[in-house]
């Protein structure tokens, strides 16, 4: 179980779209590093800044005589030894903030993505220009929960010099707290290039040679506006012949079916996408029985599941894992009490299969019984001690939330959503019943009608008497047709 924060928590275990998935709450960053900051001449020139704005990057890497700059025609990290990286940092909002405003229980990546490397034990001299007053923090490791080192290590910067030591090692990251602020970070010595492909940017060709020749680190990264996918150099290489491009657009698809069941429109800036990339990982080790899971800032998956993940045919027919994992990060908080963790999060694996135009999982047959499960959960409506939480499977479960959008539209859980997210409702973490009568409330607000027949009598939600007394209260008509007959 996790520690609440604030008045939303963070989630309790997960369990596997068929077997076992997990989530946990990462510890505060900590590291026996050492850093020590002098004050120097500020760092580059505003029109490296520009550049990088033009080109839609919040952090940019180039090539270029001298030092590295920001252009809009770099192609990755085009990095020799010895040659400095220079920066162009464009403030987002916190990963708190984002999920506050969201109303959803997990945190997203605030990770802006450098290309970098440091090896353990190496000192990093940077130097900061904070142009609009905000400072960087500087972040190096890899989130690997059930591993040896389960996060990256934090490291605030101050303007000038810096130096910086981490005895482990690993990717370089950096975070710009705020809201369009700017700042430049020159990271002078220390770091070396990983292998990127950046979508738009990184042609297959370069980033096979960039596999080759840059050998050093031990990681490997694929960028895309709305992911960054950080992999072993090992579990890279694996499946180096894939196309890059075409996986990484895969990918940028998933995320957006997840935004468009969630009514993530920007129609308001309540409904803007999350600020920044969601990020994928490879983790050395899950528990047995765990296939992937995840958490605040991630979603964790061990080299077994890379020919999914990072695969076009594998992520395209049999991604459910990760369009599941990715789904956590949407989930809102305000109706997903604990029995719906795994329930409410494949509204968006859903989703993202409608959108791949797979079948859905709602339509696999037992070849014990031969019935899907929305003929299954049917056989069940109405039988003595029928309850939602106990006599219905896991896929049962999700049977009702796919009847609310076939009865009342394709638009209804982006609805729901935008409602949550304009009323921000608050329940404690303890407060199951508040967030089961949610469910039923805002689906009927949503719908139009009322569902207490639908949630309380047919489906047998655990909806308690103040539940039943608010759906009365809001006076609606009964819905003309009942959403528990409908099936894909």
């Amino acid at each position: 179980m996790l520690a609440p924060s604030s008045t939303v928590p963070h989630a309790s275990a997960l369990t596997h779209f068929r077997r076992e998935f997990r989530m946990r709450m990462p510890t505060d960053p900590a590291g026996s590093a050492t850093t020590s900051s002098t004050v120097s001449a500020p760092v580059g020139r505003r029109s490296v800044l520009a550049a990088a704005a033009g080109a839609g990057a919040a952090v940019a890497l180039g090539a270029a005589t001298g030092t590295a700059r920001a252009t809009t025609a770099a192609t990755g990290p085009e990095l020799r030894a010895g040659r400095p990286v220079e920066l162009a940092l464009t403030a987002r909002p916190a990963a708190e903030a984002e999920r506050l405003r969201l109303g959803q229980a997990l945190r997203g990546s605030e990770f802006q993505a450098t290309g970098l490397y440091v090896p353990a034990g190496t000192p990093l001299s940077l130097t900061v220009q904070p142009y609009d007053g905000l400072l960087p923090t500087l972040w190096i490791g890899t989130w690997d929960y059930y591993g040896e080192m389960t996060e990256p290590r934090s490291y605030p910067l101050t303007a000038g010099a810096n130096t910086v030591t981490d005895p482990h090692g690993g990717p370089v990251y950096l975070t710009l707290t705020g809201r369009g602020e700017r700042a430049g970070v020159l990271l002078r010595s220390g770091a070396v290039p990983m292998p990127v492909f950046t979508l738009g940017r990184t042609s297959e060709a370069d980033y096979q040679r960039q596999l080759d020749t840059l050998t050093t680190s031990p990681y490997v990264e694929l960028h895309a506006p709305h992911t960054t996918m950080t992999l072993t150099r090992e579990g890279a290489l694996l499946y180096r012949d894939e196309d890059h491009a075409a996986l990484l657009d895969l990918v940028e698809t998933i995320t957006d079916s997840h935004a468009r069941i969630s009514g993530l429109d920007g129609s308001k800036p309540v409904h803007r996408r999350k600020a920044g990339p969601y990020h994928f990982t490879e983790v050395s080790k899950v528990p047995s029985g765990v296939g992937a899971y995840a958490t605040h800032g991630y979603n964790g998956f061990p080299r077994a599941y890379l020919d999914r993940a990072t695969t076009v045919e594998g992520l395209r027919t049999r991604g459910w894992g990760l369009y599941h994992e990715l789904g956590h990060l949407h989930q809102q908080f305000a109706y997903k009490p604990g029995g719906l963790t795994e329930v409410t999060v494949n509204i968006y694996s859903l989703a993202t299969q409608r959108t791949l135009k797979q079948p859905s999982n709602l339509l696999t047959v037992d070849p014990k019984t031969g019935l899907t499960y929305f003929q299954s959960a049917r056989q069940k409506f109405g039988t003595a001690g029928l309850t939602y939480e106990k006599s219905f499977g896991a896929y049962e479960k999700l049977v009702p939330l796919r009847q609310l959008e076939l009865a009342f539209g394709d638009d209804f859980w982006p609805r729901l959503h935008k409602l949550v997210r304009e009323e921000n409702p608050q329940s404690d973490y303890t407060e199951t019943d508040k967030r089961y009568r949610a469910l039923a409330t805002c689906s009927s607000r949503v719908a139009g009608y009322d569902l207490t027949d639908f949630f309380v009598n047919t489906w047998a939600f655990p909806i308690d008497a103040t539940g039943r007394a608010e759906l009365a209260a809001l006076n609606l008509p009964k819905p003309p047709v009942d959403p528990a007959t409908l099936a894909d």
